[in-house]
C-alpha cells in the first residue's frame, strides 16, 4: 500500500463561514466518493485558502462531518497576481493500493478552470 495525494479545489461566492463550510464539505464528500475511500484511509489533509477568505478554517468542515481522528491543517495560499479568487484547495493524503494514474482529483465550481 502506498500513500497517494488527491488534489481538490472549489470556490465560494463570498467570505462567509457558512459558504466556506458548505463548499468544503461538498468537496471532501466528492473526493471520497470519486476515489471510493473509507475515512480510515485518509492519512492527513492540508487545506489552503486564498487571501480573500478568512471567515472560517476549512478544517472545521471535516470535523463537522465526523472526521475526528484525521490530522488536519490550514494555510494561506500564496498570492499570485491573476490567480483564482475565493478558492479553497485541498491536498488529501491517503493510503491506497491504487496506482497514481488511477487517483481522481476533484475540481468544483470555478475551480474547474484550474485543471482542464
Amino acid at each position: 500500500m502506498a500513500t497517494r495525494g488527491i488534489r481538490g479545489a472549489t470556490t465560494v461566492e463570498s467570505n462567509s463561514r457558512e459558504e466556506i463550510l458548505a463548499a468544503t464539505k461538498e468537496l471532501l464528500r466528492e473526493m471520497v466518493a470519486a476515489n471510493a475511500l473509507k475515512i480510515e484511509d485518509i492519512s492527513s489533509i492540508l487545506f489552503t485558502l486564498t487571501a480573500d477568505l478568512n471567515a472560517e478554517f476549512p478544517a472545521v468542515a471535516a470535523r463537522e462531518i465526523g472526521w475526528q481522528e484525521t490530522p488536519l491543517i490550514c494555510a494561506k495560499e500564496i498570492e499570485v497576481p491573476g490567480s483564482l479568487p475565493k478558492c479553497v484547495r485541498v491536498l488529501m493524503h491517503v493510503n491506497s493500493n491504487k496506482e497514481q494514474k488511477d487517483i481522481r482529483h476533484v475540481y468544483l465550481k470555478q475551480a474547474v478552470n484550474l485543471r482542464r
